[in-house]
């Protein structure tokens, strides 16, 4: 029997996506799925990389919608509250939704879904929290910016309710805990990787250039980079 496996991937959810992919095309026995920084490495178990590709985490993501609008809003927002093993518990979830009636259930099952349940109801409680504690200064460039530190990572979740507040006008989140920003350009929603001071954050941004502060910031250094996401996920069907 092949040993399982430990797949490492690069922390996105369109990473984790691509991994379940990968585990369900090439039939992998999985004994763990882990994000590339997080890496340990069972006494049994050989690492695989996955590399994220957007086509087959869409493909995965519009596989489960098509079963279940709520299990994919579940998933998503379990696999944002960044709980250590959560990629496994998702995994044998999503496994058991194509589970052939045949196959020996999951051992467990009823727990898992309940875990995946709590962590989904804790992030939907931050993200109403973040969307109602943030507070926002515009830049001298008009763009409105706010600096949150939430408990989970409930940036993606928030674009929808700060587009509608701010109709016809550029916004900026940064979360100030995980270095990275959301950016509505009055077109689409970029996400951004970098590292702002806390001078950057809280000083008087009114006489701020919040773009141009962004871009030398993201010339400045090779690890401030625009992130491609899958985009809007809140929209497809995260609300």
């Amino acid at each position: 029997m092949e040993n399982p496996k430990v797949l490492i991937y690069d922390g996105s959810f369109n990473g984790f996506l691509t991994t379940v992919f990968k585990i369900f095309e090439e039939k992998i026995p999985v004994a763990n799925i882990q994000k590339n920084k997080e890496l340990q490495k069972g006494l049994f178990s050989e690492a695989i990389t996955v590399f994220t590709q957007m086509g087959k985490a869409r493909r995965v993501w519009n596989s489960i919608q098509n079963k279940s609008n709520s299990a994919i809003k579940s998933i998503y927002f379990a696999f944002l509250s960044e709980t250590k093993g959560i990629e496994f518990l998702l995994y044998q979830y999503i496994r058991s939704m194509y589970a052939n009636p045949n196959d020996n259930p999951i051992e467990g099952m009823s727990e898992i879904v309940l875990k995946i349940q709590q962590h989904s109801r804790m992030v939907a409680r931050e993200k109403h929290r973040i969307e109602a504690i943030a507070n926002f200064e515009l830049s001298q460039d008009l763009v409105y910016f706010s600096n949150v530190s939430p408990g989970f990572d409930v940036l993606p979740l928030i674009s929808k309710y700060f587009r509608s507040k701010f109709h016809g006008q550029e916004f900026m989140v940064y979360d100030q805990k995980r270095k990275y920003a959301i950016y509505y350009n009055l077109y689409t929603v970029e996400i951004i990787s970098l590292e702002l001071s806390v001078y950057d954050c809280t000083g008087d941004l009114s006489h701020t250039n919040i773009k141009q502060l962004i871009n030398n910031k993201l010339h400045s250094h090779s690890r401030y980079s625009r992130k491609p996401e899958m985009a809007d996920m809140d929209e497809k069907a995260v609300v």
